[in-house]
């Protein structure tokens, strides 16, 4: 086959966390790296599930089974598994805007708190819909968790989510984290803030400029994964699939 994603050294650390091996509860996936590969395909060239070539299968089928991963959380798991080793030396906190095309929008509502997470997951900035992705990697520039709000949230609102649970000696950030939120946040996590202060901050606290240079990572890291349209661009209604394609793609990119 042509289109190519998965190497057999990347396969080989992808299939035992993917379900339907032998041995596993329930039927047996019909050839899984080859519907990791559609996915991939189709996160790499942003194209609509009904283009997807015949040599994956039908389309229909691939969207059925991706759509059940998602809601069952298997990329999570997945992305999970895969980033297990962190270096925790340090944190970088960050965010990046990402447009949604206007067929993201329109989603049927419903009544529940999963519905809820969709809605909060699309809004409207000057540049019209988009989605913010908000994410915390490593200090080797490895994703280690990612958050997804509606792209007018201001960064600071999810630093306790990103944070919560790990711990580092530092943690880089750039000025949108500026505030006692952020310090009380990072200081909970046991850490100490590398964060510029804006000119309006009247607490002092010391900085460390040479390390503050390391968070150039984390900007790597998001220009890498927009290298994958369907995640540049935002086409998914629902914020859970859009979060699917999100952890496969940063799953391979912790694997690779």
């Amino acid at each position: 086959m042509d289109r190519q994603e998965v190497s057999d050294a990347l396969w080989e650390r992808i299939e035992p966390h993917l379900p339907g091996k032998a041995g596993d509860p329930g039927r047996t996936g019909r050839d899984n790296r080859l519907f990791v590969e559609a996915v991939l395909w189709l996160a790499r060239s942003g194209a609509h599930w009904r283009v997807l070539p015949k040599e994956f299968g039908r389309w229909h089928t691939v969207y059925q089974r991706f759509n059940r991963w998602c809601r069952n959380g298997v990329w999570e798991r997945l992305f999970a598994a895969l980033s297990d080793d962190a270096d925790f030396e340090y944190i970088l906190v960050d965010s990046t805007i990402v447009r949604a095309h206007q067929h993201s929008a329109g989603a049927p509502k419903k009544r529940s708190i999963r519905r809820s997470v969709e809605a909060h997951a699309l809004g409207r900035s000057k540049g019209g819909l988009s989605t913010k992705i908000h994410a915390a990697t490593d200090a080797l520039g490895n994703p280690i968790r990612f958050l997804l709000t509606g792209g007018e949230r201001n960064d600071i609102t999810q630093i306790e989510g990103l944070l919560d649970g790990l711990q580092a000696r530092h943690v880089l950030a750039d000025k949108g984290y500026d505030g006692q939120r952020a310090m009380d946040a990072i200081a909970a996590s046991g850490a100490k803030p590398v964060v510029p202060r804006r000119r309006t901050t009247a607490q002092w606290r010391s900085f460390d400029s040479h390390l503050y240079k390391e968070r150039n990572l984390i900007e790597r890291f998001f220009n890498k994964i927009k290298h994958f349209r369907r995640i540049a661009t935002r086409y998914d209604k629902l914020a859970r699939n859009y979060a699917g394609f999100l952890n496969l793609v940063a799953a391979i990119k912790c694997a690779a």
